[in-house]
């Protein structure tokens, strides 16, 4: 890991009324047991809940870059869409279609691509008023193989995570649990073979926000973690100072792409299981994987989200299974408990700037 870490990260200092202020700012959304939860600040200055979109089985959540307002919900039954920061939803397509990934393209808002169960892709270039298949993705060599023993009784592959680079709008990296991490250099028309080095159970799989040479991606095979510094192209497996190798969720500093974070237990029951065995750990300034976290190790809930903000070098939120969000201003060196519960977290965790809404 040294080799790809090259300057140590100083802690920054906040005062708590500047850090409070700057929580109060944000608005929270998160996908869990079919639903959506919503936290914000009212004007009154307490902090409210919201469960909404009840009915529709979401899966999955995802925030155009430039109009962080505007979100997309992926359900069991298509696409539901909100323009006002997740207060009201409405379907936006794809019904008939179990929706279990999305990512909103940061060159073009219009472009959404939308990953299913069984393992395809479609793209809409309106904004979810119309979608296609991207028919290519049928054609992966060796693709017969893929399976998901993840959820009992449907045991076909599907697309886990779909990530656009920030840099070149027609390459995608799309993970499939269980069975590759497959590139597009054509905007979704064409697609790799599994990427030499990459995890084939791919949980969690993401670009740098600006730099479009790194990638990085969590997993449950080959070691955890694996990252690339080609733009997909190549993995290289990130195990060495990992206490444990099946990886859950990964994410990387918006301004320093050396500096990244992932989370791994000993396997899913240690992960998903009543008893969670869980390990947080940050890789940066050359020293390797570092553990990090509120709680000593092992941590006793397990993150399933963990999520920076583009704006903020050196926040991470870390959204917990049972709804708790913790939040660290420099680098996981120091955590705060946000004083709200979402209910729970399935892998979707958005924060969102802008004013609580009443």
């Amino acid at each position: 890991m040294s080799d790809q870490l090259t300057e140590t990260v100083a802690p920054q200092k906040i005062s708590k009324h500047a850090y409070g202020q700057m929580i109060d700012q944000k608005i929270f959304l998160a996908a869990y047991d079919s639903k959506i939860a919503r936290a914000a600040r009212t004007p009154n200055g307490e902090w409210a809940v919201q469960q909404l979109a009840s009915g529709n089985d979401v899966t999955c959540l995802a925030a155009d870059p430039a109009d962080p307002r505007l979100i997309y919900a992926g359900t069991r039954d298509g696409v539901l869409r909100s323009g006002d920061g997740g207060l009201t939803w409405q379907p936006s397509g794809m019904a008939g279609h179990c929706v279990k990934s999305l990512a909103v393209s940061p060159h073009d808002g219009n472009v959404i691509y939308a990953g299913t169960r069984p393992a395809l892709i479609f793209i809409s270039r309106d904004g979810g008023q119309s979608w296609a298949e991207l028919e290519g993705f049928r054609r992966i060599p060796n693709r017969w193989w893929w399976f998901s023993p993840a959820e009992p009784g449907d045991w076909r592959a599907y697309v886990m995570c779909i990530a656009p680079s920030p840099t070149d709008p027609d390459v995608i990296l799309a993970g499939v649990e269980l069975g590759a991490v497959v590139r597009s250099e054509d905007g979704g028309q064409t697609w790799s073979r599994h990427r030499q080095g990459s995890l084939r159970d791919c949980h969690s799989l993401k670009f740098h926000a600006r730099n479009g040479a790194w990638a990085y991606e969590a997993g449950g095979t080959g070691g955890g973690a694996s990252f690339s510094r080609d733009g997909g192209v190549t993995f290289r497996k990130a195990k060495r100072g990992l206490a444990k190798n099946y990886g859950i969720v990964c994410a990387a500093d918006p301004e320093k792409p050396e500096i990244w974070y992932v989370c791994v237990a000993p396997g899913p029951m240690n992960a998903f299981g009543k008893e969670p065995e869980i390990y947080l750990y940050r890789a940066t300034g050359g020293a390797g994987w570092q553990p990090i976290g509120w709680d000593t190790h092992p941590l006793p809930v397990t993150p399933t989200a963990l999520t920076t903000v583009p704006s903020a070098p050196g926040h991470l939120y870390a959204g917990l299974h049972n709804g708790d969000v913790w939040h660290t201003a420099d680098y996981g060196d120091s955590w705060q408990k946000l004083p709200f519960n979402l209910g729970g977290i399935w892998f979707s965790l958005l924060v969102l700037p802008g004013e609580p809404e009443a």
